[in-house]
């Protein structure tokens, strides 16, 4: 499991560090909750390098992804970039808890 995270961890982390904070300035005023979507991102960032091998925890952080986002729903009115910043934390949240 942890491997295969990685592995995709590894292939959107520079997307998601890109989009992220230019998403949060887009859309944040029509979206506030893309605010707080984008400090979970950061946590998730300052655990994944603190983390030991083994000692990763991340299940509170992507349930409150899911229930701020409902599920990674995708509101009508936002750009790809948007879009594609909750598709690949649904990736990443559904990797990691398989």
């Amino acid at each position: 499991m942890l491997t295969k995270f990685n592995e995709v961890k590894d292939k959107h982390f520079k997307t998601l560090d890109l989009y992220a904070p230019i998403v949060a300035r887009v859309h944040g005023g029509n979206h506030p909750e893309f605010y707080k979507v984008h400090e979970i991102f950061k946590s998730i960032k300052v655990k994944l390098q603190d983390a030991k091998a083994g000692s990763l925890n991340l299940h509170d952080e992507f349930a409150e992804l899911r229930k701020i986002t409902n599920d990674y729903t995708i509101p009508e009115d936002v750009c790809e970039s948007y879009e594609a910043v909750y598709k690949m934390l649904e990736e990443l949240d559904k990797i990691y808890n398989e």
